[in-house]
């Protein structure tokens, strides 16, 4: 073994040795650079804490990490990788059986476990870079944490993180947490005097201040580390540097997706020059870059993110937190005094999030719902350090039950086992194993980001760019991404596995992964869609996919109104009716049209929110007719006529006197419409039906005999005069009242009433105009009848007048002219 150089985390070994042999289990806190990744798990090894025969795997969540981790710990023992040491990730693996130490990437832990939860030949699982909080992370701690408990009691579990916020994870493993102070030099801060403002003018600021940056420190040794978000924004900052630096800089890009040898080199000291790498978050803590004393941090990080747009997870461009922020600065401290330059102002640094959100609070959950059946548990079952959110599991269950990886009652099918096996979103496996290894480059295309930019939505372009990428460029006028396009070539060679071919189309392929995402055009000259999910989408006028009666949406804008198509694929309707066809569904339809104001009877064949055949409903059952008249009846409102307004009101009266009677009220009568309105609907079907119907019958017909007379007995609906005739009673107002001529209630000694209240009663004339308002008719009689009496005798000479009413006849005569 070669002697190693001491690191930090050398005098904090000897505690968390002691606490592996004692507890099984520990938390180890230790900032970038310490030395732990590649530094621990050989301790481990040499102090006889792995078992002979077993081996310690650890879980790097980043390719390149988990890569030169494996290299570098291979080089302290003096040997190759794949003996001692070694690595596994997806499509590439480097392994033997003398391998003791064993480095993967995410999804490998997870697939380990599923095959063999009892993990045979693990004495050790490391989580190493746990404060990244992925989402493969901390589901496969949790059930790490539940397989320990349940079958493998000997099974070690260390937590490796970078920041001070390892508490929560050692509560939750109810292990001891130990931490190395680590060893860093002073690095100064320089700020911006002033925002930089919309994102559209950043790339050129960043390159500014990368070029000041190495003007001002050129007296330094060493090299400077920018920090970008991705692989698009390197590519850009690197074209606009090389105008701007001196020819004795060397500018070196550093992301996931380059080949190994070029990441090694922008890893490995310049001889002679300057180096400026330009890398993302992978330089926070997951690689030690040296010679680094200048970073130059342009405030951006890139997060996963459920993208609604995509139906899956995508990077998105996020502000960097103030945590991320501190990281990136101690990179410039590593071997000697540093400067850190930030792309941002001393205010603004005050409105940056504390801590990065966990993964598995924002991001798609599909994976893991599947993963979860495969399991046979649920979240509430297994110890996760952040529960995952209950919204968007069961967003993702309903995913998978549509895409037949669940049954009805929520439990994995033969299907989702196999969707579980393929190293791809549910979504994307779904069609690769219905479809076959025609399928792999559109799987590989939709996991990825558009390669092309300024093109039409039409996913055939891409297709035709995946096949022939110079051929295309030649005949095309649309730019290609050469860095996504090679990784959505390589992905698709991976995918195309030997198996049978299901024939379809590029479309028909994308309808098995978005049955949800299936379009068709609505009626009108914009070319807008209904997807079968039942949202809408909208295309670009002028798209050549405009016109297309039916579309699937591979890419949207994520808009929850009403979503901007970013990619689509054009289908017909045979082919949606061969896929789906035991999803189409024949439906009876009678409802009502708000927007015609009318019952609509319908019999259609749909495909989820899709009508793919209309026609009339002519034998629709009254019954039918009758229920969608009655939506009807509350858009239109219940709107009842004078005398079912009166009778409601006579109801309600009684029932305040204490009568046992329905609820006649607004409220109640709207809550009860089925049962007294639907019989009576017979015949009606459109808004002029409705305004010609009586409601008054339907009304009456709600009350039983007995209640009927109780009413009548209580609460009259008329006032009957002297002279026998019936005048109705108004119940609207406070008190009950009526409107009757004067000269027909002479001989009145009593003021009628009605459930015990003094009717109010209106005093007219002949002329049928008000004379007087009286709920005291003997008073009146008494009273101002002589004044009224005097004046009415003037107007009204041909009308009785009598000086004493009460002992008068009642009449509505006049007197003969002479």
């Amino acid at each position: 073994m070669n002697r190693p150089p001491p690191l930090p985390i050398d005098d904090a070994l000897p505690d968390l040795l002691a606490a592996l042999r004692t507890r099984g289990r520990a938390v180890l806190q230790a900032p970038p650079g310490a030395g732990k990744t590649t530094r621990v798990p050989l301790a481990l090894l040499d102090a006889g804490l792995i078992a002979p025969g077993q081996r310690l795997v650890m879980l790097e969540p980043r390719r390149l990490a988990a890569r030169a981790a494996a290299e570098r710990m291979a080089q302290t023992l003096g040997e190759a990788v794949g003996q001692t040491v070694g690595y596994r990730m997806r499509g590439a693996t480097s392994v033997s059986r003398a391998t003791r130490i064993e480095v993967v990437t995410e999804g490998i832990l997870t697939r380990m476990l599923q095959s063999d939860p009892d993990l045979p030949g693990v004495g050790i699982v490391v989580f190493d870079e746990f404060h990244e909080r992925s989402l493969n992370a901390d589901f496969g701690l949790a059930l790490c944490l539940e397989v320990a408990g349940a079958l493998r009691e000997d099974l070690g579990l260390l937590v490796m993180s970078a920041t001070l916020d390892a508490e929560p994870v050692a509560a939750l493993m109810a292990a001891p947490m130990i931490t190395s102070e680590g060893r860093s030099f002073p690095v100064e801060t320089r700020w911006l005097d002033r925002s930089v403002g919309p994102a559209a003018r950043q790339a050129g600021a960043l390159a500014d201040l990368v070029a000041r940056a190495e003007t001002e420190t050129r007296e330094m040794d060493g090299g400077i580390l920018v920090f970008l978000p991705g692989e698009r924004e390197i590519r850009q900052a690197g074209a606009a540097l090389a105008k701007r630096l001196p020819d004795s800089c060397a500018i070196r890009p550093l992301f996931g997706a380059m080949p190994f040898e070029a990441q090694r080199a922008a890893m490995a000291p310049l001889q002679g020059g300057r180096k400026i790498v330009l890398a993302t978050s992978i330089a926070e803590t997951s690689l030690t870059i040296p010679d680094i004393r200048v970073v130059v941090d342009a405030g951006q990080a890139r997060r996963a993110r459920f993208d609604p747009g995509s139906g899956m997870s995508r990077l998105v461009t996020e502000r960097v937190t103030r945590a991320e922020a501190a990281q990136r600065q101690g990179r410039a401290g590593r071997v000697a005094d540093g400067v850190c330059y930030r792309l941002w102002t001393r205010g603004e640094e005050g409105a940056l999030a504390a801590f990065p959100p966990a993964e598995i609070e924002a991001a798609d959950l599909t994976g893991l719902a599947l993963d979860l059946a495969l399991w046979g548990a649920s979240e509430d079952s297994l110890a996760f350090l952040t529960a995952p959110p209950a919204p968007a599991m069961a967003e993702a269950r309903s995913l998978l039950t549509l895409l037949g990886a669940l049954n009805g009652g929520g439990r994995i099918t033969a299907h989702g086992k196999s969707l579980a096996a393929l190293p791809l979103h549910p979504r994307l496996a779904h069609m690769l194993a219905l479809a076959g290894p025609e399928a792999a480059p559109l799987a590989a295309l939709m996991a990825d980001r558009d390669p092309l930019r300024g093109a039409p939505c039409d996913v055939m372009l891409r297709l035709e760019a995946i096949r022939d990428p110079r051929g295309f460029a030649r005949s095309r006028p649309y730019e290609i991404n050469p860095g996504g396009m090679h990784r959505i070539r390589t992905e698709a060679k991976r995918l195309k596995t030997a198996g049978p071919s299901a024939g379809l189309s590029p479309a028909a392929m994308a309808a098995l992964a978005y049955p949800d995402r299936i379009g068709q055009r609505r009626k009108g000259d914009a070319p807008r869609y209904v997807l079968s999910g039942g949202k809408g989408a909208a295309m670009r006028d002028g798209d050549p996919l405009a016109g297309s009666p039916f579309i699937v949406a591979t890419d949207l804008d994520g808009d929850p109104r009403e979503a901007q198509i970013r990619m689509a694929a054009q289908i017909g309707e045979g082919e949606l009716r061969d896929l789906f066809a035991d999803r189409i569904r024949r439906v009876d339809l009678c409802e009502w049209s708000r927007r015609d104001r009318r019952v609509v009877a319908r019999q259609q064949e749909r495909l989820g929110a899709l009508i793919l055949k209309d026609a009339s409903w002519t034998e629709a059952p009254d019954e039918a007719v009758a229920r969608a008249m009655l939506d009807g009846v509350r858009d239109l409102g219940l709107r009842p006529g004078a005398a079912a307004a009166r009778l409601a009101a006579r109801v309600e009266l009684a029932r305040a006197e204490g009568l046992d009677l329905p609820d006649f009220s607004a409220e109640g009568l709207t809550a009860r419409i089925e049962d007294w309105l639907l019989p009576m609907l017979h015949g009606v079907r459109t808004a002029e039906d409705w305004n010609r119907f009586d409601v008054l019958p339907a009304l009456r017909a709600a009350l039983t005999w007995e209640q009927t007379r109780q009413l009548d007995d209580r609460v009259p609906s008329h006032f009957t005069t002297p002279l026998g005739r019936r005048v109705p009673i108004d119940y609207s107002g406070d008190d009950p009242e009526i409107a009757v001529r004067l000269q027909e209630l002479f001989g009145v000694a009593h003021h009628p009433s009605s459930a015990g209240v003094p009717l109010k009663i209106t005093l007219l004339s002949p002329a049928q105009r008000p004379i007087q308002i009286t709920r005291d008719l003997p008073g009146f009689w008494a009273g101002s009848y002589a004044e009224v009496r005097k004046d009415m005798r003037a107007q009204y000479p041909r009308h009785p007048w009598p000086e004493d009413p009460t002992a008068a006849d009642p009449t509505l005569r006049a007197k003969p002219r002479r």
